[in-house]
């Protein structure tokens, strides 16, 4: 059985307010001394490969955290965002454009945008989130300090409580179905490590690739009659076309375990992952560093530390299973 727990709240930062004195002598000592004043307009440039829940929350996260720490929105801070609407071409040309740009920081949301900008710039801070691997990525070469211009947050998940969760749902597991995008570097690796899992366990995987979102469908149906389960890793090609994934499970009574919470409303049956609002955060906190002087080379990339469980009774219906109860009433949330 997999261990659960809820996320933190996450802490209020205390914010710094400067004292308005009765003259400029007195204005100018406050300053001098509140080394962590936000007093300078700032600018952060974010993109990210595409826009979906999982993302967007990211996103919002950050600018909540953000404000939170005094760089606020409209105030003292400007946020150009871009979305590269899940072309990696698209990608790379809004990677230059922010490098030319030169904003205090590059926020890079998911691996294919953090690998355009990384590619475009060794001088500017690059804070990247949502990246499931990023050593396997390139996007840094150990996790504890890059050394460099980047920093980040992985939303990396333990295999071992899906698979397990997996398995409660279907005991006579054998083989698991895997939707996904072979152009991520994150769903390739998840495989990888998926298969290297499970192999000991006599489970096999069998890979379903689709190339576009719209290839999605066909490689869903073409797991009819191989598969015991449809497992969808971080991809963000797959969460960005869920429906239509949903839709081509139900036709052939394959059930979906996902690996973001999100698409549980849009179609899976349970999904155990992080909490991308919260990683969205944990972004945040890493960007305040950088703005307020912190070097970036020394900053430890952020690893999620617990997991939420949502799961769908109704989904569970509508794919031919019944999710025990132990799952339900382990769960976060339940969606009807």
């Amino acid at each position: 059985m997999f261990n659960l727990s809820r996320f933190a709240k996450a802490l209020m930062l205390s914010g710094v307010v400067g004292l308005v004195g009765c003259s400029q002598s007195n204005q100018n000592n406050d300053t001098a001394t509140n080394n962590n004043a936000t007093t300078t307009n700032k600018t952060v440039a974010v993109t990210a490969i595409i826009e979906h829940p999982a993302l967007d929350a990211v996103r919002k996260g950050m600018i909540d955290q953000l404000a939170k720490d005094g760089f606020k929105e409209g105030e003292n801070l400007k946020i150009n965002f871009q979305s590269a609407q899940g072309n990696t071409a698209t990608a790379g040309q809004i990677a230059k454009q922010f490098v030319a740009d030169k904003p205090d920081v590059i926020v890079a949301i998911a691996t294919p945008s953090a690998q355009s900008v990384i590619a475009a710039t060794n001088s500017i801070p690059v804070v990247f989130s949502a990246v499931t691997d990023p050593v396997e990525a390139k996007l840094v070469s150990k996790l504890d300090g890059s050394g460099t211009n980047v920093a980040g947050v992985s939303d990396s998940l333990p295999l071992d409580p899906q698979i397990d969760l997996m398995k409660q749902i279907k005991p006579d597991l054998k083989k698991i179905g895997y939707v996904y995008s072979p152009g991520e570097v994150n769903s390739t690796a998840t495989l990888k490590a998926l298969e290297a899992k499970v192999k000991p366990m006599g489970i096999e995987v069998v890979p379903a690739p689709a190339q576009r979102t719209t290839d999605i469908p066909l490689a869903t149906r073409s797991l009819q009659g191989k598969a015991d389960i449809i497992y969808t890793p971080l991809d963000n090609n797959v969460a960005s076309a869920y429906e239509a994934l949903y839709q081509a499970a139900k036709e052939i009574q394959i059930p979906l375990v996902a690996s973001d919470t999100d698409l549980v409303a849009r179609g899976a049956v349970v999904a155990l992952g992080v909490n991308y609002e919260s990683l969205g955060h944990e972004t945040g906190k890493i960007v305040t560093q950088v703005l307020k002087g912190g070097e970036v080379g020394k900053i430890p990339v952020y690893t999620a530390k617990t997991l939420d469980l949502h799961v769908s009774p109704k989904h569970a219906k509508e794919l031919g299973v019944e999710l025990p109860k132990t799952i339900i009433d382990n769960a976060q949330k339940v969606v009807e």
